[in-house]
């Protein structure tokens, strides 16, 4: 069983981690749920052994103490994490990201046996043992991290956000696979935004809040939980938003004018209008048959009036641009023509001429054991 007690953890003058304690069970799986920078992904880093801050408590596998040890050697004694952003190589094959897994010296003796577990928990990893880990899917990325991080036999598997940045239907799929994990006896250390389906498959869970641990509970007491359903499944803001209503005998309580106490009801057209749309329709008829008749005639006698007087100025520009033409001299009239030199007979009949570039002419040498230059 891992153990945390008192753990703490600070980046200079900033904390990350204040007094969290937690435990895990082989064969369980305990969920972290907590807002973005809660100090979920510091908690995993520093059991981990690889947090850069600095780090106080206790931390304990069974009977061995992890604290202050190195992170090859929590490895060694059955603590492996696998980090957000699975952290694969890329330019490898999947065989040998696998492969590199078992390294450690508590996975060399079983290297087989853990090679054949893992492919028949991902079957698409067996199809795949010599594509290049980069060219696949984000999804099956992930399942070769967390493939290989179980190639080191280990006892307790942390993994951070695992689901980020899959489809839905992968994520489904990851979480299936972490309940398989959790059956071959391996304890589950799960930092996951996803709450809903996270707390489908844990059996309990933690609430991290501004670096502490304010609550713990079995999974399906917290999805259950108002408080958690509100702040991690989205549910529960209806609720909070219904006015309560007020009991019969209840005087009402004053309020000030400008706050509305309560929702107003919905007002209907004719309400707002203070008539029925019959009324309007009849008055708007009223007006109009009540208005001059005189205003059309008058509208067109001005649009008469305008068009007669636009005619007269272009009339008379026409006549002032004839009367110029008749008074410009004779000689200006005709422009002179240029005349042009007929061409040489022997000019007409020469041919054009098109000229033809020549290819390159590419020559090849090749030097002998002399030293000579010989031409292919």
């Amino acid at each position: 069983m891992l153990e945390v007690k008192g753990l703490s953890a600070a980046y200079g003058q900033h904390p990350s981690l204040n007094e969290v304690s937690l435990s895990v069970a082989q064969g369980e799986i305990v969920v972290i749920l907590g807002a973005n920078g809660a100090g979920k992904s510091t908690l995993l880093r520093a059991i981990a052994g690889i947090c850069e801050g600095e780090v106080s408590g206790e931390i304990r596998l069974g009977a061995d103490a992890l604290t202050g040890l190195s992170p090859d050697q929590i490895v060694e004694k059955g603590v492996v994490l696998v980090p957000e952003g699975r952290g694969i190589f890329g330019d490898l094959a999947v065989k040998e990201n696998l492969l590199l897994g078992a390294y450690p010296a508590r996975a060399r003796h079983g290297e087989r046996e853990n090679l054949d577990r893992v492919l028949g928990l991902f079957p698409t990893l067996r199809e795949r043992q010599g594509q290049v880990a980069r060219t696949m899917s984000g999804g099956e990325q992930q399942m070769l991290a967390i493939g290989r991080a179980m190639m080191s036999a280990p006892e307790i598997l942390m993994l951070d956000e695992p689901s980020l940045g899959l489809s839905p239907l992968l994520c489904k799929e990851l979480f299936q696979n972490l309940a398989q994990v959790r059956s071959l006896g391996i304890g589950v250390l799960l930092v996951e935004q996803n709450a809903k389906q996270s707390l489908a498959i844990a059996d309990r869970g933690y609430l991290l809040e501004n670096t502490r641990i304010v609550h713990e509970d079995t999974a399906a007491r917290l999805a259950g939980d108002p408080a958690v359903q509100k702040a991690y499944l989205g549910a529960g803001g209806q609720r909070a938003s219904v006015p309560a209503t007020p009991a019969p005998d209840a005087a009402p309580a004053p309020s000030p004018p400008a706050v509305a106490a309560r929702p107003q009801p919905q007002r209907s057209a004719d309400q707002q209008a203070g008539l029925s749309i019959t009324d309007l329709v009849a008055k708007a008829a009223r007006q109009s048959a009540s208005a001059p008749s005189h205003a059309p005639s008058d509208a067109s006698a001005t649009a008469n009036r305008l068009a007669s007087d636009r005619l007269t100025v272009v009339v008379k520009d026409i006549e002032e641009a004839a009367k110029a033409a008749r008074s410009r001299p004779a000689h200006a009239a005709k422009p002179a023509a240029v005349r042009t030199p007929a061409p040489h007979p022997q000019q007409a009949a020469r041919t054009p001429v098109i000229e033809v570039y020549r290819r390159p002419r590419v020559e090849v040498y090749r030097r002998r054991p002399s030293g000579q230059l010989e031409r292919e």
